[in-house]
């Protein structure tokens, strides 16, 4: 039997690290769901789910599996912040699996729900289907939770409107566009599009993300705006990789 030295073995592990890493992030990474906790206040009163970035590509498997993760933690309603697809013709399986979410869902657009030219009108009606609403520059009063839920669209600031309820939640896809609210302030600002990077280096972060993230990658940050949290998303772009960067369900606390 040949033995290895120290030295050979040690050599040996390094040179296997990468096809374990590339093995992890094509394979495995993708759609190994990770519930976070996100907790606002000492004595919280509300609980909601907060995910984003679906990028539906007809991974009926998948989908399914976040759903129920999400129907199973039982939420009071659940905010998306953008990208359900990037291709219109998916469209239409993407929003089944929004219907089969069974609480109410409020959501935000992201660019590729622009690019893609899907029918926003089938949005309208897919969110109002579970009991939400499809924010696009407007908001909703959740009135017995004395929340209102305001969903930034292509008008950007301007659109807001003032305060009409108590604590105020704000559904943005760009992370960056907390610093541009011309001043306003909000108890919390949900955001998505970075997807974390989808790649993050150990005590080095995110190696590349796309325009409109900033410093805001992936997490909880203290914004202009108030509290923002980024969510690391549920679908990837541009390559079927994650890193170190799992896909993303939070529960927010608030």
């Amino acid at each position: 039997m040949r033995t290895f030295s120290r030295r050979q073995f040690l050599g040996l592990s390094l040179l296997a690290l990468p096809t374990a890493a590339g093995i992890d992030g094509r394979f495995t990474e993708p759609t190994w769901l990770r519930i976070t906790q996100l907790d606002l206040y000492p004595q919280p009163t509300n609980r909601f789910v907060h995910f984003s970035d679906l990028h539906y590509k007809g991974d009926a498997e998948y989908a399914t599996k976040v759903v129920r993760t999400i129907n199973a933690l039982e939420p009071e309603f659940v905010c998306f912040t953008g990208d359900l697809v990037e291709d219109a013709s998916f469209a239409p399986a993407a929003l089944d699996f929004i219907r089969q979410i069974e609480r109410p869902v409020y959501a935000c657009p992201g660019n590729w729900d622009y690019v893609s030219r899907a029918d926003l009108r089938e949005y309208e009606k897919a969110f109002r289907a579970t009991g939400g609403a499809w924010l696009e520059d407007r908001s909703c009063v959740l009135e017995k939770k004395n929340i209102e839920l305001i969903g930034m669209g292509l008008r950007g600031a301007q659109a807001l409107g003032e305060p009409q309820a108590v604590r105020r939640i704000l559904l943005v896809h760009y992370p960056t566009q907390a610093d541009r609210l011309d001043g306003r302030r909000y108890d919390l600002i949900l955001a998505g599009h970075s997807h974390g990077g989808q790649v993050r280096v150990p005590f080095f972060g995110a190696l590349v993300v796309p325009y409109g993230v900033g410093q805001y990658d992936f997490g909880r940050f203290e914004s202009p705006g108030g509290p923002l949290y980024v969510n690391a998303g549920i679908g990837t772009y541009m390559l079927p990789l994650r890193f170190n960067c799992r896909p993303e369900i939070t529960v927010v606390r608030i």
